[in-house]
């Protein structure tokens, strides 16, 4: 299945829920209806995000130990990867359909994987984080329930801790178009006032999508 038949699939999938009011409803049947094949799953390359590994080999990032937690993880191989990368990792999807697909491709993980909503996470993952990591997520909540997504974003890093997303960009004044919504910058400027600092905001052309993508790379810094 082409990527573009599974993002409309996807779009098909959500519309009724979306129209409920019900932003993160979709993600299970969707990914249940998958029935094990990641090909039917628009966003599962299989591997981690080469946004995100261009990322940490620029940045010669090494978790130290330190704690981290991957939004949104699909079929988990940002999170490996930030394992792998010496992170001790939490990683949540509200499918849980996806995440007995991470336990199943990596039996031997040590990643923790939990079946949480961004919207309403655990109210013990507070403060707890030294790096959070959302690739992808934001832009599948539809744009009125994005403060809130970003207020528990902020709610999840720890003091000093920081939050890298990765995203589709547009400008502000531009449409959202269709799912996947894009974020512009003045939306993302939100975390301005949640007690982060931006130290880095990328703004590029991703060619190694299946079409040519804007992109937004941000990573913020909480507050001590």
């Amino acid at each position: 299945m082409s990527q573009e038949v599974s993002r409309q699939n996807a779009r098909e999938e959500a519309k009724p829920y979306l129209e409920s009011g019900n932003a993160t409803g979709w993600f299970e049947p969707f990914y249940a209806s998958a029935a094990g094949n990641p090909h039917n799953i628009s966003w599962a390359d299989l591997a981690p995000n080469p946004n995100l590994i261009e990322w940490l080999d620029r940045e010669a990032v090494h978790g130290d130990s330190r704690n981290a937690l991957v939004v949104g993880c699909g079929l988990g191989d940002d999170a490996e990867e930030l394992a792998r990368r010496g992170f001790v990792v939490t990683a949540f999807d509200v499918a849980p359909s996806a995440v007995v697909w991470c336990k199943e491709r990596f039996p031997r993980s040590s990643v923790t994987y939990e079946v949480a909503d961004l919207l309403n996470p655990p109210e013990d993952w507070v403060g707890r984080f030294d790096f959070v990591l959302e690739v992808y997520t934001l832009q599948c909540l539809p744009p009125a329930n994005r403060p809130q997504a970003f207020l528990e974003l902020g709610r999840l890093a720890a003091p000093g801790g920081q939050l890298l997303i990765i995203c589709r960009g547009r400008d502000d004044q531009a449409e959202p178009g269709n799912l996947p919504w894009p974020l512009s910058k003045a939306e993302l400027s939100q975390f301005d006032v949640l007690g982060f600092q931006t130290l880095s905001f990328e703004d590029f052309l991703d060619e190694k999508a299946d079409s040519p993508t804007r992109r937004f790379r941000v990573l913020y810094q909480k507050q001590p």
